[in-house]
């Protein structure tokens, strides 16, 4: 069986990451999805929340599962066994940075990386940028699922 991981805070998942992953699903028996812990990065959601929200949201590809993890991404592909880590490019700025992670993952583990080019139409689309346009009343709704983007203006709303 082969496997890949999809990495990301995913605070909140946008339609550009669910084409990521979408694709992965067709390459791959299963994809994971690893919401990644990290506790100096602050976030809008609890990670309860984010694999919740992605659960729902990738219940359409039955070999995607969802996952959270604190610590090394290698270490999770180790424990798991999963072969390669997929990674969408919006621009070259993620290129440069995601190949020294790449080459650093590699060397750990032997783990491979594979770069998926983001379909144009979601070149632009970033969580931190989503973010800020919802919090200034910004239209958001054609940059995530329906159910994520009311879960976003919600929690918008409470902050205010």
């Amino acid at each position: 069986m082969t496997r890949a991981v999809c990495p990301g805070s995913y605070d909140p998942a946008t339609n550009g990451h669910l084409d990521i992953i979408g694709r992965a699903a067709k390459l791959f028996d299963e994809v994971v999805i690893a919401v990644m812990i990290n506790k100096n990065k602050k976030t809008l959601f609890s990670v309860e929340e984010r694999t919740e929200m992605l659960r729902e949201v990738t219940a359409q590809w039955p070999n995607v599962r969802v996952d959270a993890w604190h610590g090394l991404l290698v270490d999770y592909c180790r424990e798991n066994d999963i072969q390669a880590i997929v990674k969408g490019l919006r621009a070259v700025s993620d290129y440069d940075y995601e190949l020294q992670m790449a080459q650093m993952n590699h060397q750990l583990t032997g783990v491979e990386t594979l770069f998926m080019p983001t379909n144009p139409i979601y070149s632009f689309l970033a969580s931190s940028l989503v973010k800020d346009v919802a919090t200034y009343g910004g239209d958001v709704s054609s940059l995530l699922p329906p159910s994520i983007k009311d879960r976003l203006l919600a929690r918008l709303a409470e902050r205010r």
